[in-house]
């Protein structure tokens, strides 16, 4: 299972390359270069806003909290899941630990990072709801009607789910813990008991999590015009509700691939099949995938860098600013040398 994530890239990285080279290179070439580095700039600058929203909803979770943290601990969660070989799991670590750095215990990391995230996944099944009653406004011949709707009742139950092993999952560790008694299982549920209460407290405050939920359903909505600015500057305009549609059912598509490290090939087939629907070439769909992946190349990788720097900086001040004395003898060693020194006095 491990070599899954390293197969299911390196198939989507071919299925790219086979669909850039099926529907012309050249073409696609040529469609980035008209949407030009002013519609990649509008691009990115759309998406730093929107990841600074979608951190103010998690900031909405940590009363307390210096509100430039969480906004940096989302960066570092989507530079995780996007711009590094992550799962979407390792994004969430990766994000948790970057708010622990400045001052948030892991405890309320942990149990702050699986509230947003569930948030973030009901607004999710909203925002698809939202996109599948437009499609049936606007395509009701569609074939992905069916689909999309079979899917969106799965996703559904699946958020209900997810509630529900927040709730039960913890105490049902606990009790577990308890009949194998005293040992590394009892701490182990002694955290997680932890986390629980976390949990539990966050839960309580219900206008934190209606608001959270609100921010994160705006920045799915809005995120459209990221793909609304790159179809006008590509020179074939689409209606936003039509780019909302597309949109909606690609990020759902791309949920139910969650197991493809960053969508890699789903992504790009999802755009040709979801906007060939509205009249959009596949150039052009290919044209906004990779644009969309630079973004997140641009965008992440600098990010990743900075928290490296962080990381580091830290590990040095824990040695006391000097380096780990790797060629240090240890102390029985210097005794030994000392005892040859007096007996060769």
């Amino acid at each position: 299972m491990k070599f899954f994530p390293i197969i299911a890239a390196g198939i989507g990285i071919a299925a790219t390359a086979t669909l850039v080279a099926y529907f012309g290179a050249g073409a696609v070439v040529h469609a980035l270069l008209t949407i030009g580095l002013l519609g990649f700039a509008i691009v990115c600058a759309i998406h730093l806003v929107l990841v600074a929203v979608m951190g103010l909803a998690w900031g909405a979770l940590l009363p307390g909290v210096r509100w430039w943290v969480p906004l940096w601990g989302r960066l570092m969660r989507d530079s995780g899941s996007e711009a590094l070989p992550l799962s979407q799991v390792g994004g969430y670590v990766l994000g948790a630990r970057a708010i622990a750095l400045f001052g948030v215990s892991a405890t309320n990391a942990t149990a702050s990072t699986i509230v947003d995230v569930t948030l973030e996944f009901i607004a999710q099944v909203a925002y698809t709801a939202i996109g599948l009653e437009l499609l049936v406004q606007l395509r009701p011949d569609s074939t992905v009607v069916m689909p999309v709707a079979i899917a969106l009742a799965i996703a559904t139950l699946l958020a209900v789910l997810f509630l529900g092993m927040q709730r039960y999952a913890i105490p049902l560790m606990d009790r577990i813990g308890r009949r194998l008694g005293q040992g590394w299982a009892e701490r182990t549920v002694a955290g997680a008991a932890a986390v629980d209460e976390a949990l539990a407290e966050t839960y309580r405050h219900r206008g934190r999590l209606a608001w959270s939920c609100f921010l994160h359903l705006f920045c799915w909505v809005a995120s459209a015009a990221e793909a609304w600015v790159v179809f006008a500057f590509a020179g074939s305009p689409l209606p936003f509700s039509a780019v909302l549609v597309i949109e909606s059912l690609l990020y759902a598509t791309r949920s139910a691939a969650f197991l493809v490290p960053n969508a890699v090939g789903v992504q790009e087939g999802a755009y040709i099949v979801f906007g060939a629907a509205f009249g959009l070439s596949p150039e052009t769909a290919l044209a906004l995938s990779l644009l969309k992946r630079a973004r997140d190349l641009v965008i992440g990788l600098p990010a990743v860098g900075v928290w490296q720097f962080v990381e580091g900086g830290r590990l040095w001040r824990r040695r006391g600013g000097k380096p780990a004395a790797a060629h240090a003898p240890p102390a029985h060693a210097k005794r030994d040398l000392s005892r040859r020194h007096i007996e060769v006095d």
